[in-house]
């Protein structure tokens, strides 16, 4: 596992408790699990998301990760409507654990709400809470 202070956190990305990202792109909301995430689950063998068109309310489960250590839920970091999923992760899921925040996306959403990133963590308050 990677040290603490070696974890990659971007700068433009929003954090929730559970690790999961949220980048805002125009006006969808891109969502995947933190390089913290990945690093803790380990190896990445399977990814289950939901359709596109569903809808899920703000910390609702939207899914699952299973690495070859445990198998995680998925929280919705934004409430909103489910306008794509990354389909390259069924067939290569650990894409999430070679790159978290580009080709591991898993959803794009189309937030409930304007301001939906203002209840999330920033790069420094995520990495703050993840020292505890």
């Amino acid at each position: 596992m990677k040290d603490i202070n070696d974890v990659s956190l971007p700068d433009n990305i929003h954090y929730a408790e559970s690790h999961e990202w949220a980048k805002a792109e125009g006006d969808h909301v891109k969502v995947g699990i933190s390089d913290y995430a990945q690093d803790q689950l380990g190896d990445i063998v399977f990814v289950e998301m939901p359709e596109v068109g569903e809808t899920f309310d703000k910390g609702a489960e939207f899914g699952t990760v299973e690495s070859v250590k445990a198998v995680s839920e998925l929280y919705m970091p934004v409430g909103g409507e489910i306008m794509a999923v990354n389909g390259a992760l069924e067939d290569a899921p650990e894409l999430i654990n070679n790159t978290p925040y580009s080709d591991g996306w898993m959803i794009e959403v189309k937030p409930d709400a304007p301001d939906a990133l203002a209840g999330l963590m920033t790069k420094d308050a995520y990495l703050k809470s993840l020292k505890g």
